[in-house]
């Protein structure tokens, strides 16, 4: 029964938070400052949760394969290449370390 109240919960706050969002009115929208933080945020979150990903497995850090996709996917955007690239480069790492190392 537990769940069904978190499910429950979960939607309604996702509800809240939806319509806090519609009803902000249009001018505070437009200050310098909330646009600043509108267009980091997203950048901001995928950030943290790349990270929990690739350096956490459960409540320990650790150090795997995943950090070496990860690294490898940064030296390929530092390098400007393209998106499909940076991606294959992450995966081609990641998949040969786990080969490797089982």
């Amino acid at each position: 029964m537990n769940i069904w109240i978190a499910i429950g919960a979960t939607a309604v706050g996702c509800y809240l938070v939806k319509l806090a969002g519609l009803l902000v009115p249009g001018g505070v929208l437009e200050r310098p400052g909330v646009r600043r933080m509108a267009a980091l945020l997203p950048v901001a979150l995928l950030a943290a949760l790349t990270a929990q990903q690739a350096f956490a497995d459960g409540r320990a850090p650790v150090l795997d394969a995943r950090a070496a996709g990860l690294a490898a996917a940064a030296v390929a955007l530092v390098l400007r290449a393209p998106f499909l690239v940076v991606i294959t480069a992450a995966v081609v790492v990641t998949a040969g370390l786990r080969a490797l190392t089982g």
